[in-house]
């Protein structure tokens, strides 16, 4: 009997598997099921033989792929294929074009998930992957994120990657793609945030254009060709800028010279001059803003030593006194030290510029933590711990210092250490603010659900949506890919339960209070594993 093909790649995100099931399995446990998936998955992918994808693709479907096929769609009619179940032998193409290009593209586990598409600087695969249309029209809607930078194509538009219609990301730049772009096409995307575009040959795009663009930093269209002014190469203009360029680019070198020698005092290490700046974030260039907010504006850069840093900008006009609380405040800000907070090393008080500098030394947000890892319950409940402590640590500390905890401005370390990143001076947030904030936090964790993007109601539709689900339906609260032990579960449903205490509207917790429920709930298995140990020793 040959074995089934698992189209594990085009099901839905919650586990739903394009296997044929006999009514026994269908009554069985989620964690069987499961388990019988990926165990048939392995079986499937021993068996096949060591060949090419070409000639992996040249073979016909198994000849149950038909009902394999149909018994998916009765289970889910949603399933992309289900409208064109007599395109089999192109359905099952794109089941073995889904496999080798997840797992070409570097994801974690392509058992589990097949998160992204990453082909950046691989010339010789790219082009075969875009000729696959059979594997485009049938895209697994799990795919999130698209890389194709760097791979020299050329021609048109590859109009056929839209459509993954749920991707967050795309980057084509660094390439020679030209001839115009489908912002149509493009504009039917709504998860999509991040766009890059630079460094192709596309036609100049008209004011039909603009507010699609708009949506996204100037740095995503660079030498792209979509803006006017990448056609205008005159080489007597090009000259003239040239020599204009390096005139004052000497006399602005000079001049920081002279600044540098003349404003920096004696002693003070932690204070920055404009121009130093200006040059560890290439004049705050577009490139380097990373968030820009009513009041205050964010980049990255490095310094002449290569400290990476995060530079904080207020923009405003600002009175002398004002300037002078700003530069006693920070002086004292220097001196927070906990592992939970980013570090502050310094501050710029100048008359063109007021800036907050940050030692940079995390690698993502929690919310890209959540999205591309799929972490397990220890590692949400560490970083929760890590969030709890650095709260505390400023609340009952620095009351005066305010600070932004939601996922998406908690940022991870290498070993997934959170870091409190963005913080500032004069606290204006109310107590029940701050707790409101907590509560969201834990929520998003444990449930993985970004209340903008999945609920109409924002972050109010979240705290609902859990309400109704709690306690009663507890698994349905739980990010599906954490599989959580019967402690852990317990564990979860007492920090659930403190969370949503802390995110209701009419809740009269203070922080002190929810950080030690808190506390309370996250040492549950931590004071099972010393009971466990103690009675171990006893038996010796």
């Amino acid at each position: 009997m040959q074995p089934q093909i698992l189209n594990l790649f085009q099901c839905e995100q919650n586990n739903r598997y394009s296997l044929s099931l006999s009514p026994a399995m269908a009554s069985a446990s989620p964690l069987l099921v499961t388990f019988f998936c990926f165990l048939l998955l392995s079986f499937t992918i021993l068996t096949t033989s060591p060949s090419s994808l070409i000639e992996e693709l040249n073979r016909p479907p198994p000849p149950d792929f038909a009902a394999t096929v149909a018994a998916n769609c009765a289970r889910d009619p949603s399933l992309r294929y289900c409208n064109y179940s007599a395109d089999l032998p192109n359905i099952y193409k794109s089941t073995v074009v889904a496999r080798h290009l997840c797992v070409e593209s570097r994801n974690p586990d392509c058992n589990r998930s097949f998160p992204r598409i990453d082909l950046r600087s691989r010339p010789n695969l790219a082009p075969l992957y875009l000729s696959f249309a059979f594997f485009w029209a049938y895209c697994p809607s799990s795919v999130l994120a698209i890389d194709l930078a760097n791979n020299s194509l050329a021609g048109a538009f590859p109009s056929a990657i839209l459509l993954c219609t749920h991707i967050l990301s795309l980057d084509l730049s660094d390439n020679a793609l030209a001839g115009d772009v489908p912002v149509d096409l493009l504009s039917n995307l709504h998860n999509l945030s991040s766009l890059n575009l630079s460094y192709n040959h596309f036609s100049e795009c008209g004011s039909d254009c603009a507010p699609f663009f708009r949506l996204f930093n100037s740095s995503s269209f660079i030498h792209s060709g979509l803006r006017p002014e990448d056609h205008r190469h005159s080489s007597e203009i090009t000259a003239t800028v040239l020599l204009l360029t390096g005139v004052l680019a000497c006399i602005f070198f000079l001049l920081c010279i002279v600044c540098v020698l003349v404003r920096r005092r004696k002693g003070d290490r932690y204070r920055f001059t404009s121009e130093a700046l200006r040059e560890a974030t290439r004049g705050f260039g577009e490139s380097n803003l990373i968030r820009k907010g009513e009041k205050e504006d964010l980049y990255v850069g490095r310094l002449r030593n290569g400290l990476q840093i995060e530079v904080q900008v207020q923009r405003g006009r600002f009175s002398k006194a004002f300037r002078r609380a700003f530069e006693e405040d920070f002086r004292s800000l220097l001196r927070l030290r906990h592992r939970n907070l980013a570090k502050v090393i310094g501050w710029c008080n100048e008359r063109e510029l007021l800036a907050v500098v940050v030692q940079m030394a995390h690698i993502c947000s929690v919310e890209e933590w959540l999205l591309l890892q799929s972490p397990p319950w220890k590692q949400r409940l560490k970083v929760l711990m890590g969030v709890v402590d650095g709260v505390c640590y400023l609340e009952e500390h620095w009351p005066r210092v305010g600070y932004d905890i939601r996922t998406r401005s908690i940022s991870l370390t290498r070993e997934i250490e959170p870091l409190i990143s963005k913080v500032r001076v004069g606290n204006s947030d109310s107590e029940s603010k701050k707790v409101r904030r907590l509560g969201l936090f834990v929520l998003e964790l444990i449930a993985n659900k970004r209340p903008r993007e999945v609920f109409e109601a924002g972050e109010t539709g979240l705290i609902e949506w859990v309400k109704v689900q709690f306690p009663a339906q507890l698994k349905k609260l739980i990010d599906e890919k954490m599989k959580p032990t019967a402690t852990a579960l317990e564990q979860i449903r007492q920090i659930i339960s403190v969370a949503l205490e802390a995110a209701a509207d009419a809740s009269s917790s203070t922080m002190s209070h929810v950080c030690r429920l808190l506390r309370k709930a996250c040492a549950v298995d931590q004071e099972i594993h010393k009971q466990t140990r103690s009675r171990s020793h006893k038996h010796y």
